[in-house]
This record gives structure tokens, sequence and C-alpha cells, in this order.
């Protein structure tokens, strides 16, 4: 059982050379369908339930499962193994009583992007690369800027200049070289030429409109499906993920095929992306390949505020019966940051606090059953963005050090 050295098509098949795969099939290029290339392997010659090498630690506990060959060495900073953890106030206040959440914020750099960067950097160091290039809002360019630090790669971000200064230090601390742009489009197209003129490695899309990531880091996320199993015993019933081109959504889907395909479980969840503006959820109403171009604008949930879905992102949720539920409203997310904070003590990034909302939703909308076994994706920090949660909250007063000053501050009766 192994990686087999090339990538394959999620929509023709097409087999196409590993080196040659990071903007996608070529052949649904050509016929106008944007759609990614992911590793292919031979999952036959399995000994064990779910194979984990325990010698390595991270998510390369699951080597043999990604795409890597037996000498390559890897770039690890601990990633993985994050907690699942059950939210059972968080779950009363949403209708859902089986809710767990799997807690990503736990990695290196508090992102489940990290999972995709070892990977994509251990990608980069086994093929020789130098310099490694990042389209970002974010969390991705400093996974991405951390891992090429311990890899001693040169790495240089394409981020936004509306995203956040804490984002972009983050980037900045970790030795990246950062540059920002206007618009999204325009990141693209600088990567896309510094690819091809320059040789750079991409650790993130830059097709437009997009297929997804890197191919190689994708599949970083089957980890987190191999975990939950581990986790719960067996698969759950749901798993909410929050999605802009879907690399999470793909790949942990991709996960769980992997161990239907071993025997370890007999179904997949169903899987939900959880967006900002719906082009999943109207790509899967309309039949369409691609989702969008929807209506989109500023959001507090950046970090998925794409008017695009992906191929791959949707191929995902028609393969599993999912469905995508769109969360436009920043004062919806941000009530829900409140709520998961005040209700079980986690601070989760807007963009994570989407899934929970969805997952509200669909409760709401009778689509959970009360004995289903739902998983939201905790996929980032809220000290990403503590700009727009501090904004809606009351300001500190000061107060003399007695007790009738903090009963008036507090505004409650002396008793």
């Amino acid at each position: 059982m192994s990686y087999l050295g090339y990538l394959r098509c999620l929509r023709c098949g097409t087999k196409v050379a590993a080196g040659a795969g990071y903007g996608g099939c070529p052949d649904c290029a050509a016929a106008g369908v944007n759609v990614n290339a992911l590793p292919a392997y031979d999952l036959s010659g399995v000994d064990d339930l779910i194979p984990v090498d325990r010698s390595q630690r991270g998510i390369f506990r699951y080597r043999r499962l990604l795409p890597l060959s037996g000498g390559d060495p890897v770039v690890s900073l601990g990633e993985g193994g994050t907690p699942l953890l059950p939210v059972p106030r968080l779950g009363a206040a949403l209708g859902v009583p089986r809710l767990y959440l799997k807690d990503e914020t736990r990695n290196p750099t508090w992102s489940y992007k990290d999972r995709l960067a070892a990977v994509a950097i251990s990608r980069a160091v086994a093929d020789g690369a130098e310099t490694v290039v990042v389209a970002t809002t974010g969390n991705h360019g400093a996974a991405v800027a951390a891992y090429a630090a311990a890899a001693g790669l040169r790495c240089v971000v394409l981020t936004l200049e509306s995203v956040p200064q804490t984002m972009k230090t983050l980037m900045q601390v970790y030795g990246a070289e950062v540059v920002a742009l206007r618009a999204a489009p325009e990141r693209w197209q600088l990567m896309a030429e510094a690819v091809r003129e320059r040789g750079w490695v991409p650790m993130s899309g830059y097709r437009n409109p997009p297929v997804g990531s890197n191919p190689f880091g994708v599949d970083g996320y089957k980890t987190i499906a191999y975990e939950l199993v581990e986790q719960l015993g067996t698969a759950p019933d749901v798993v909410v993920v929050p999605t802009a081109y879907a690399d999470g959504l793909a790949g942990i889907g991709r996960g769980f095929d992997d161990l239907r395909e071993l025997g370890v479980i007999g179904r997949a969840p169903r899987l939900v992306a959880a967006e900002s503006f719906g082009p999943y959820s109207d790509a899967l109403a309309s039949g369409a390949e691609l989702g969008g171009p929807v209506p989109a604008g500023p959001t507090v949930a950046f970090s998925i505020g794409s008017p695009f879905g992906t191929y791959q992102g949707l191929a995902a949720l028609r393969g599993s019966d999912g469905v995508g539920v769109a969360v436009p409203d920043d004062s919806e997310i941000l009530d829900h940051q409140a709520l998961v904070g005040r209700t079980e003590g986690l601070y989760l990034e807007n963009a994570s606090v989407v899934a929970v909302a969805a997952a509200g939703k669909l409760a709401h909308a009778g689509q959970l059953g009360p004995q289903e076994t739902v998983v939201v994706i905790g996929s980032s920090t809220g000290l990403k963005d503590v700009g727009a949660t501090a904004a809606r909250l009351p300001a500190v007063p000061v107060i003399a050090p007695d007790l009738a000053s903090l009963d008036a501050a507090l505004g409650t009766v002396t008793r």
C-alpha cells in the first residue's frame, strides 16, 4: 500500500504527473472546467485497521496513507492529534444533542492549515524545492511560512491589503517575505507568473476560477478523518467544515473514503460545507459542475468569504449526500462566536464559527436527527482577528477599589 507517484483528476480520471499537477487537470482545463488533480494510491496489503507508524509523530503516524515515498523526509512541528471535545451546552443551545468539536486551534500555528502545510512542505523538500509561494488571507500563509522556516526554504506570501495585521505579523515572524495586493485575482495572476517563470512551488491554488490548493497538502486533511474514527471508535454521522475552496472538506472526505475502502468503517459521514455566501448550496441546487460566482462582499469570516465553489468541494458533498449551508450575516456569526465562548470556553475564529452556525441551521430545519453524532471542525483560533470580536464588546470599566464601585459597574444590588 502506498502513494503511486502521480495525481489523478477528480473529474475525468486522467493521470497527471506529480510535478505538473499544481494547476489542476490540463485536460479538464482545456474543456473549460477547472478541476484539481489529487494523489493516487494503492490501498492493498493493509494488515491492520488504520495503518499507524508509531515511530512517527503528528500526522505522519499515518504516512502510509499520505503522498510520500518511503525514504522521503518529513517536516513536522507536532501538528495533529488534536482533541475531540464534547460540547453539550453548545449542542443544547443549537438543538444538536450529540455535538462534538474537533479543536484544531491546538495545532502549532493555531489552525488546521498546519496539516496541509506539513505535507505540502515535506513534498516540496523531497522534490528539491528552494522557494515556495502561497496566496492567502492569513491562516494558510502563517502555516506555510512556519513549515518553510522549519525546512529551511524561502517562503513568499501574497496576501490581501484588507487582512488583519495579526495575520500579516504571523506570516512575517516566521520569516516569510510578505507582500499585499488589493484584490484576490491579482494574487493568483502574479502567483501563476512566478510559478511559470521562476519555478517556485505553489502551496495554494492560483487558478481563476479556483481548483483548490497544493494537491499533496489537500491530503494532509485526510488525517482529520483518521483521528475522528480513532477518537469516536466509529465514523460520525455528520461533519461540518468551514469551506472556501474546500481543501479541508475534500481532504476529510478522502480520508473517510480511504477508511471505507480499507474496511475500517462501513459508511462515510455526510459532509456539510459551511460557507459565507452559498456557492456550494447554489451549485447543488442547480446541478452545476462548479460553484459561483455568487454575490459576495466583506465578511467577518474573511477566511472563507469566497464567491466560488470548487469541483473538489462539490464532489465531496455529492459523494456523501452532503449539503452547503450559507451564513452570510456578520451579526449572526459574531453572536455564535460569543455563544461558543460563554458555553464551552472556546474562542474560535469567525470562519470556524460559521460551521457552528451552520449546524444550528440544519438542526432548526430538521435535517439533523437527535441521535446523530455531529462533529464541527474548529479550524482556527479567534486570536487571529481579535479586532472583529472586540468591536462589539463593551469597554472594560475602570473603578475605585470598593464594593460600591464594583456593584455599580456590575449592575448588582448590594447584599
